[in-house]
């Protein structure tokens, strides 16, 4: 563990729900007006940046950050805010990947200008391009996504990202080293200490919350114990670490941008994909290790890798559907499948929880994902 490191992100395993203030920014924030206070601290900070008066309008976003638009110049932009009192600085490190990914022919934003000091104003913001597409999301909720023709696309712009040079070290990356020397440097001297991060708090909240029973949490952590050989990494590669369909914009047939690298990490080649295996069945994720595999080659235990990461997302993701509050949403909300309800999402996250147990027993292909 790395508790004697100050920095907010040095001990956790993802940022919603193990930062200082969890689920901050959850529960429907980002859906109302901004604070005044903050869109006027805002604006003068773009009219300081740009040279020019800038009008913002409140943004679409359904995550955790306030977000707004802009014209700027002769250019539409998106911008994020992120006002939370962890004192969080991830942004900078967010938009060194996007440039960084870019360059790797990954589509992203542009990043236009980040501020992540709040030395000026009390919040970390982000100015990126706005890119005139939809998330795949909405597109799938609407049936008109042609998924098929999109995963292997995502399964090689995967295997892209995953070979950008890292420095050592695994789990989120040192924000001072990105600032001060462009390195991408872990905060975990191994992948087995970052893998582990709050396992056993988040397994403990879904007791206490009544999710999942003790003998349940006993008996996941035995499985994943079992296969403990499976986190001995020689070295990480990133992993976006919040990969899903809202997190890719496009048309229904073809991808525009990814977006969304602020929970990047830096950690296991099946990570990423095990989060697509999150929502998604085993033929979507055949498409996907088909497209990786064009461009890098899947490692020997790939299945098993597959089915441990799966396993481990389904809780964090879980402390977080409890957490937020969101097995009581709508079909309006992004997680929520049109004509669905919260209980359907809690029924469907039991069961995959049992799936990624049993893959990871039996050693099963992905593509037998239900």
């Amino acid at each position: 563990m790395n508790a004697t490191l100050s920095h907010p992100r040095a001990d956790i395993y993802y940022w919603k729900c193990d930062r200082p203030a969890a689920f901050y920014g959850l529960h429907g924030r980002t859906a109302e007006p901004a604070p005044a206070e903050i869109s006027a601290l805002l604006s003068a900070a773009l009219t300081q940046h740009f040279g020019e008066h800038v009008a913002l309008a409140p943004g679409s976003g359904q995550g955790n950050h306030l977000t707004f638009t802009a014209r700027i110049g002769n250019q539409d932009t998106f911008i994020r805010v992120e006002d939370g009192p962890d004192g969080d600085d991830y942004m900078a490190v967010e938009a060194h990947l996007l440039r960084a990914v870019a360059r790797l022919g990954v589509p992203a934003p542009a990043v236009l200008h980040v501020d992540a000091t709040r030395r000026d104003v009390p919040f970390a913001w982000q100015v990126m391009e706005c890119i005139p597409f939809s998330d795949l999301n909405r597109h799938w909720k609407e049936g008109r996504l042609d998924l098929p023709r999109i995963a292997p696309e995502i399964g090689a712009h995967i295997a892209r990202w995953q070979s950008l040079a890292l420095g050592a070290g695994y789990g989120p990356f040192s924000t001072e080293l990105v600032r001060t020397a462009g390195e991408l440097r872990g905060y975990h001297a191994s992948y087995a200490d970052y893998f582990h991060t709050r396992l056993d708090r988040h397994l403990a909240f879904l007791v206490e919350k009544n999710f999942l029973t003790r003998a349940q949490a006993d008996e996941l952590q035995g499985e994943i114990d079992t296969h403990a050989a499976l986190l001995a990494l020689p070295a990480a590669c990133l992993v976006h670490k919040d990969l899903a369909l809202w997190n890719i914009l496009g048309a229904p047939d073809r991808i525009a941008a990814f977006i969304d690298f602020d929970d990047a990490v830096g950690g296991d080649p099946l990570d990423d994909i095990s989060l697509l295996g999150c929502f998604h069945d085993g033929s979507t994720i055949a498409g996907v290790l088909a497209g990786y595999a064009t461009v890098r080659p899947l490692p020997d235990d790939y299945r098993r890798r597959f089915w441990l990461h799966l396993l481990r997302n389904m809780l964090w993701k879980t402390v977080i559907r409890v957490g937020a509050g969101y097995f009581e949403r709508t079909s309006g909300f992004f997680l929520v499948g049109a004509g669905a309800s919260g209980a359907d999402l809690r029924a469907f996250t039991l069961a995959r929880i049992a799936t990624a147990l049993r893959g990871l027993r039996t050693d099963a292909d992905p593509v037998s994902l239900s």
